[in-house]
C-alpha cells in the first residue's frame, strides 16, 4: 500500500464495506431479522429477473482486489520478480510490493469465496464466507507489523494505531465464526471496517498530500502527538455515522418503507 493511491483505494474499500456492514445490521435489527445476511431473493419472472437474484458484494470485492493489484503493478519500476542474482547472492526484492500483493489476492479469494456462496451454491453458506473473511484479515496482520520495521516519526505511529484496529477487527470476525447471531458482533465488524478504512485514506492524505501544505515532521513530537489525536477522532466519527444509519434506517423501515 505504497503511495497515496496504495493507502487511498485501500481505505475507501475498507470503509464502504464498514457502511454495508453497518446497513445490514441497522435492517437485521429493526425488522427482526434472524441473521444479520438478508434472506435469498424470491424467484421472479422478467426480462432483468437473473441479474435482480445476483449478490454483488463478492463481485465488488474481487473487482475492488484487481483494481488494487494493477496499481501495485503499475508503480513497479523495471523487472517484477522476486529473486535477483547479484554479485552471485541470491537477494529478495520487492518486498512490500509482494506483501501487497499477498495482501490483496487474500482478498480477492474472499470475494471468490462470496461469490461462489452465494450466487452459485444451492444454499448459502454464511460460515465458509465469514471463514474466508477472517482467514484474509488473518494474514493481512503479520505484513502490517512487518510494514512497520523500516519506519519511524509520524508514519510509524499512525501504523502502529491502524495495527491496532486492524488487531480488533481481526479479533471480531473470528469471534464472529463461533456467534454468528450476536449483534454486539455485527455493530463492531462493521465499526471497525469504517474505522480502518477511513484512517487508511488519513494515512494517504498525511504522508504524501498534507491538506495543509505542510509536510508532517518526524522529529516533532507535536505531530506524533496530534496523529493519535486524529485517530480519536477517526472512531468518534465512525460511532457518530453508525448512530446516524441506524438513524436514517429506523425512519426508513418504520415509516417510509
Amino acid at each position: 500500500m505504497g503511495g497515496f493511491e496504495g493507502h487511498l483505494f485501500p481505505g475507501l474499500s475498507f470503509f464502504f464495506y464498514g457502511l454495508y456492514q453497518a446497513r445490514l445490521f441497522s435492517r437485521a435489527s429493526i425488522c427482526n431479522y434472524p441473521v444479520q445476511y438478508p434472506p435469498s431473493r424470491p424467484w421472479s419472472k422478467g426480462r432483468w429477473a437473473k441479474l435482480r437474484q445476483i449478490y454483488y458484494v463478492g463481485l465488488l470485492k474481487i473487482m475492488s482486489a484487481c483494481i488494487l493489484v494493477a496499481q501495485e503493478l503499475h508503480n513497479i519500476p523495471g523487472e517484477f520478480v522476486l529473486i535477483t542474482k547479484l554479485f552471485h547472492q541470491r537477494n529478495f526484492i520487492y518486498h512490500k510490493e509482494w506483501q501487497h500483493l499477498t495482501l490483496y489476492m487474500s482478498f480477492f479469494l474472499s470475494g471468490c469465496v462470496d461469490v461462489v456462496s452465494q450466487n452459485l451454491l444451492p444454499q448459502r453458506c454464511a460460515a465458509l464466507e465469514q471463514g474466508a473473511q477472517a482467514l484474509a484479515l488473518f494474514m493481512c496482520l503479520p505484513l502490517m507489523v512487518s510494514h512497520i520495521q523500516d519506519t519511524e516519526g509520524v508514519e510509524l505511529q499512525a501504523h502502529i494505531l491502524l495495527i491496532q484496529a486492524m488487531f480488533l477487527l481481526t479479533l471480531v470476525v473470528i469471534v464472529e465464526l463461533w456467534a454468528p447471531n450476536m449483534p454486539q458482533i455485527w455493530v463492531m465488524k462493521a465499526f471497525l471496517n469504517m474505522v480502518v478504512g477511513s484512517w487508511l485514506m488519513h494515512i494517504g492524505f498525511m504522508l504524501f498530500k498534507p491538506i495543509s501544505g505542510y509536510k508532517w515532521m518526524d522529529d516533532d513530537k507535536n505531530d506524533i502527538m496530534f496523529v493519535t489525536t486524529f485517530f480519536c477522532w477517526h472512531v468518534a466519527f465512525a460511532a457518530i455515522l453508525m448512530i446516524w444509519i441506524y438513524g436514517f434506517s429506523f425512519v426508513w423501515y418504520c415509516y417510509i418503507c
